[in-house]
Formats: C-alpha cells, sequence, structure tokens
C-alpha cells in the first residue's frame, strides 16, 4: 500500500450494513487539491466493491426504500429474522439491524428510557389516485410548529408510521468538515453554513420513500430527527402545568429534571449564532434580531464559561448543548482528568446532532500527537447515486466557504427563517417549487446605487418579501437615491427576502450576484490553474442547471421512477418488484453502467471497476516460462487481428494498420 498516494479509512455507522468512509488524510488549501475529492470518493467506490459478493450491490442512496416493511431482511444463511427487538421494541425493525457495537444499541435503548416510550416518527403520505387512506379521510393541512418544519401531524391526515431509530440513524448522507485558521473563523464560518443548511438540503434532496410508501417529503431530516428525539412528554409541552411537580419530583435524575420546555430534538437545526461581536454595538443588536427563536440553556453551564472569560454568545451556544443529558458513556470513561481529556464534553457534543457542528480541537497530551485545528461540520447533505455528483456539492460548499472568507461577506438572516426554509427543503421538488428566504446584500450595500436604492425602496419594510424594480425608468431609479440616502444603513444591510434556488445560485436583478457568479469571481481572484477550473467547471455548471431545474433531483427522480413503473399501482405503495428495479438502477448509475441525462446532464460517468481499487502493477517480468508463452501468444493473436491479411502492393504496414479502440 506504500504505493499508493491516497486512501481511505472505515468507520463503523448505526445500521449493521452501513459504513462511514473518509480520506486516510485531509486534503490541504491548495487549489489542485479540489481534484482529490471525486478520485478519493470514486477509491472508496471501488474498494467497498472489491469486496461484495456476488449477490451484493451498494447503491448510494440515502434511505433503502423497504426499510421496516415485511421480510425486507435477508441474512447470509438465508433464515427468516424473527421480529426480536429489545432494545427499541420496535414493531416492524429488529434489532439485528443495530451495528454490534454496543454504544449503538445503548444509544437506542437509552433515547427510548429517557423519552419514556418508543419514538413516534410520522411522515405525511403522498396522495395519488389510489391511495386507499386518502379514500377513507379528508385530511386537515400539516400542523406546523412556528419555528421548524412539520413534527405534528394530525391524526386524520394519513401518514407514515415508523417507531424506531434504525429509520432515521439507518439513513445515508454527505457531510464535509472545514478547518478553520483559527477560533473566530471556525465559528464564523458556522453561522454562515447555518445559513446554507436548508438550501443545500432542497438541492441534494433523495429521499421520497419511507418504509415502502411514497412520502409526501423528499428529505430525510424530519426522519432522523423525530428518530432519536428523547424529550420527555414534559420537555415536548405535553404536560399541563398542573402536573409539572409530579413530573420534576418523578425526573429528578434528568437535566432540567425532564420538566424544562425543549423545543426542538436533539437532532435539529441550530438555535444560535456563535459568532462573537467584540463590543461591536451595531453587531449585538444585530445579533438580537438574528436568534429570534427559543434557545434553551443550562444557567450553571452559562455562568461557569462567563466566569472563564468565554464570550456571551460561545458561552450561550456550549449551555445550550448541556440542556441534553449524555446518552452514552463507557464504565472507563467515568472519572477523567477534564483538563487532559474532553470525553465528556464530546460525550454530549456528539449526541447534539445539527445542521452545523462546531468542533474545538483534541488536547495535545504528547509532543508527537497530530494537531488538529478549530473545525466546522457542514450536515445536512443528502447523498446523491454518482461520485461526480457528491464531489461537486462538495465541492461547491468548500469554494463558497472559501468566497465567504476570501471577501468578508455575510449570509445572515434570522433563524425563524431558516428554520422556514428547514421546513420548505423537504417538500415536493422544493428545489423548483419554493422561495427561501436569503439576505439581500451579502456586502454592505452602496448607498450611491440608484438600482439598489429602488430595490430597497420597492421593497418597503426589511422584513417585506416582494421585491419589484421591474418597469421602473432611469428617472425613476434615481428618485430613490434621496430617500436611500437617509436610510438607516443597519436596516438595509440586514435585510432579507424570498428567493428561488435559481436567483441564490445565480443572481437576481442587480443587487445580488448569486452565490456561484461570486465563487466563479473568487477562482479568477486566487488565479485557479486550467486543468483545476475545467473540472470544477463541470461541477459548478452541474450545481447551476440543478437549481435552475433543468436537471432533476434525485428525489424527483426516484418518485418518477416509482410513478412510472409498469408494477406501480398509483397507491403511493412501492412494491419489491418496484424496489428491486431501482436499486438496480442506482447501482448502474453509480457505476457508470446506465446513462442518465435528467441526472447528469451530458456528463458521462465512467465504468468503476472493483480490480482497480488497489492500482495495476507495472510488472516488468513474468514470473515463469509458461506465462511467458501465454502473453506473447495472446498478443501475436491481438497484433493478428488488428493486421490486415492483405495489402495493396507497394503499401508499407505502417499505412494499412489502423488501430482499434478498445
Amino acid at each position: 500500500m506504500d504505493h499508493l498516494t491516497d486512501g481511505c479509512t472505515w468507520h463503523p455507522e448505526y445500521g449493521a450494513w452501513m459504513v462511514e468512509s473518509t480520506p486516510s488524510r485531509p486534503y490541504s488549501n491548495y487549489v489542485a487539491e479540489l481534484l482529490r475529492v471525486e478520485r478519493n470518493m470514486l477509491l472508496r467506490r471501488r474498494r467497498l466493491l472489491s469486496v461484495l459478493k456476488p449477490n451484493e450491490i451498494i447503491p448510494y442512496v440515502t434511505a433503502f426504500p423497504l426499510m421496516g416493511t415485511t421480510d425486507f431482511i435477508h441474512v447470509g444463511s438465508g433464515e427468516q429474522v424473527e421480529l426480536d427487538a429489545p432494545h427499541s421494541r420496535s414493531d416492524y425493525v429488529p434489532d439485528i439491524v443495530i451495528n454490534p457495537h454496543p454504544r449503538f444499541a445503548a444509544l437506542t435503548n437509552n433515547i427510548r428510557s429517557r423519552r419514556g416510550s418508543k419514538v413516534d416518527i410520522r411522515v405525511p403520505l403522498f396522495k395519488d389516485v389510489n391511495t386507499p387512506e386518502y379514500a377513507r379521510s379528508t385530511p386537515t393541512s400539516l400542523d406546523q410548529e412556528q419555528h421548524g418544519f412539520p413534527r405534528e401531524i394530525p391524526d386524520d391526515r394519513p401518514y407514515i408510521d415508523m417507531d424506531c431509530m434504525a429509520f432515521g440513524m439507518g439513513m445515508c448522507c454527505l457531510q464535509v468538515t472545514f478547518q478553520a485558521r483559527d477560533v473566530d473563523e471556525s465559528r464564523y464560518m458556522y453561522d454562515q453554513l447555518a445559513v446554507l443548511a436548508p438550501i443545500m438540503l432542497s438541492l441534494t434532496a433523495a429521499t421520497p420513500i419511507f418504509k415502502g410508501r411514497l412520502a409526501d417529503i423528499d428529505a430525510r431530516w424530519t426522519v432522523i430527527s423525530q428518530s432519536v428525539d428523547d424529550r420527555s412528554d414534559a420537555e415536548r409541552g405535553l404536560v399541563d402545568d398542573s402536573e409539572m411537580r409530579a413530573v420534576s419530583d418523578e425526573s429528578i435524575d434528568l437535566t432540567g429534571r425532564g420538566v424544562q420546555r425543549l423545543h426542538k430534538s436533539r437532532y435539529d437545526s441550530i438555535s444560535t449564532y456563535i459568532y462573537h461581536c467584540s463590543g461591536d454595538k451595531n453587531c449585538e443588536r444585530s445579533f438580537e434580531m438574528y436568534n429570534d427563536i427559543p434557545c434553551e440553556i443550562d444557567e450553571p453551564t452559562r455562568q461557569t464559561l462567563l466566569d472563564a472569560g468565554v464570550d456571551m454568545n460561545l458561552a450561550h451556544h456550549i449551555a445550550h448543548l448541556f440542556v441534553r443529558d449524555p446518552l452514552v458513556i463507557f464504565e472507563d470513561g467515568v472519572e477523567l482528568d477534564d483538563s487532559t481529556h474532553t470525553d465528556h464534553f464530546e460525550n454530549i457534543q456528539s449526541t447534539n446532532w445539527q445542521t452545523v457542528r462546531w468542533k474545538p480541537p483534541p488536547p495535545r497530551v504528547k509532543p508527537d500527537d497530530p494537531h488538529i485545528g478549530w473545525r466546522t461540520e457542514f450536515r445536512s447533505m443528502e447523498l446523491s447515486l454518482t461520485d461526480f455528483e457528491n464531489a461537486a456539492f462538495t465541492v461547491f460548499v468548500v469554494l463558497i466557504t472559501r468566497v465567504i472568507l476570501a471577501f468578508d461577506l455575510a449570509l445572515y438572516i434570522p433563524l425563524s427563517k431558516v428554520d422556514e426554509n428547514m421546513r420548505r427543503a423537504h417538500m415536493i421538488n422544493s428545489c423548483n417549487t419554493q422561495k427561501f428566504f436569503f439576505r439581500r446584500f451579502v456586502s454592505p450595500p452602496d448607498l450611491n446605487d440608484p438600482k439598489v436604492a429602488a430595490v430597497y425602496n420597492t421593497c418597503g419594510s426589511m422584513t417585506d418579501p416582494s421585491c419589484a424594480t421591474a418597469g421602473l425608468t432611469e428617472q425613476d431609479l434615481t428618485d430613490h437615491i434621496s430617500t436611500f440616502a437617509n436610510t438607516n444603513k443597519w436596516d438595509a444591510q440586514n435585510s432579507f427576502e424570498e428567493m428561488s434556488l435559481d436567483e441564490i445560485f445565480n443572481g437576481k436583478c442587480c443587487y445580488f450576484p448569486g452565490l456561484l457568479p461570486l465563487v466563479y469571481a473568487y477562482l479568477d481572484y486566487v488565479n485557479c490553474d486550467q486543468e483545476t477550473f475545467v473540472k470544477v467547471d463541470q461541477y459548478l455548471k452541474f450545481v447551476s442547471d440543478r437549481a435552475t431545474g433543468r436537471l432533476m433531483t434525485t428525489a424527483s427522480w426516484i418518485r418518477k421512477f416509482v410513478t412510472e413503473h409498469p408494477d406501480y399501482k398509483h397507491d403511493s405503495v412501492v412494491s419489491s418488484s418496484i424496489a428491486y428495479d431501482l436499486m438496480i438502477a442506482c447501482k448502474e448509475i453509480g457505476e457508470g453502467d446506465r446513462a442518465c441525462p435528467e441526472l447528469l446532464g451530458s456528463t458521462t460517468i465512467s465504468k468503476v471497476r472493483p480490480e482497480d481499487a488497489y492500482g495495476q502493477l507495472l510488472s516488468g517480468r513474468t514470473s515463469s516460462g509458461e506465462e511467458r508463452s501465454a502473453l506473447l501468444r495472446h498478443l501475436i493473436q491481438r497484433a493478428k487481428a488488428r493486421i490486415p491479411n492483405q495489402r495493396v502492393r507497394g503499401m508499407s504496414l505502417s499505412e494499412s494498420y489502423k488501430p482499434q479502440q478498445s
């Protein structure tokens, strides 16, 4: 293996059939390193394929479509799997699907135990012409909490019912971790990526099927959120005030005595921005506006941090993490020296699964320990079928973080709008049908620009989503300058509106350049080399086409595949035959055996060969005389096939030889 310049590592995941893969060494901060991303993803796929048995496949899908249906598990010996679920108590999924590492079973058991019941996952069912559940009911609209995507579905609204952690934590995704220059940069990156999380969830949506039924959503996030929701009834706001005292007495060992109102699951979107203001009054005012949703904290934790000199915003974030109880701890990890170990912090940190995670460096106990800096993890993206797509989204997110830092841009909007964007991102084909709240001016606006003035004055107040500048004359634009010059600059700079993904990525009017044009400007700024630019340009054009709707999302393609399948009865049921054909199609697309212009446009995926998993040796000598003889016979026969039997008199051998493509 020493001959390989790149490699990968493997880690266990929740599902016994799942594996997490990462590059064996981090990417560096050179432009050319962007080319490593797809190559390394391809390497990992090849190595997975190289260990599969003849009857096994590994399609890159976010969720297995028949998870939790009858007879969805097959073990090597072929015997029937009994529904035995002592940890999850599931009515659909046996615990055999859980990775045998004790951490995962403990997580399952402890989430259920702390909650006081099984998890209750509900996803709205897709309504087709023959869906039987809709023939029996007239559903009301979804009940949406004030902050976030739908969490409660009315009893008369048909839904897909799931009841254990495996339905959520058994799904796959695409995550990207960035190392920052310092702690300040990591915190700023955290805030900006939190705004992008629902945007990228919509763009990468890939999950329209749960438990063998077509859902009325396209994304996974709400399912995972519900699958690990360990909040008690009181914490979810389901207990009357008159009963709180009794509940508190019974839950004395829980954080907040099990009665503190918690508005979100521990797997959810963020609840507070964390960048510091350093005494800047305008910044503090902005954060008061941005942090406009409930963010429960553990007050003793916050005060301890403040007393130690930690600033208010970061202390608030850490104290918010500590409103949760630890879920798993091993016997040898109870008594530790917290001055040299971060295990106790990571125990809480690693089970607060939010759209973005801020990751402080582990301590360096020994001089030769690796230096790991301040990092930010981006967690919202869904898994795509091909390495090209996954690389394109990864490279885009990498580049947009560089754009934000290099040009000192800000994407801040109120977190209530980020949560609303998360809700919209789940909707069917949200990439093309929904608009998302986004900041109008990612850099301070030019107060003397008449078009910018027109945008602000026409739109009115900061929260007015309308923005109509079409049809304005030059005189109209000029007239706006005097009004805009007297406008509160802070109010204008922090304004936002609803935009389509096309507008967010490709630009809108005269005031919002679009994320992709900004990336192109950055590539020009850093003088990107031609080889890298050609590939990155291919990625960015793909992202642009996805945002405009010229290319389908994976979820839309899967939904179309199901609804057009000859076995589909228009009843929202994904049968075994449909699921089988779907998984084979996903496998073939990912491995380059099937073209899919609806997803990829003109991009061609080269055939993925498992025999290339560890490279091919440039052998200088065959090992035996028999091998040499066999090789020579093969080469001679190959040459004869390429050389015509008859040549025109006077024609040289080289003139008559036309190489064949192979």
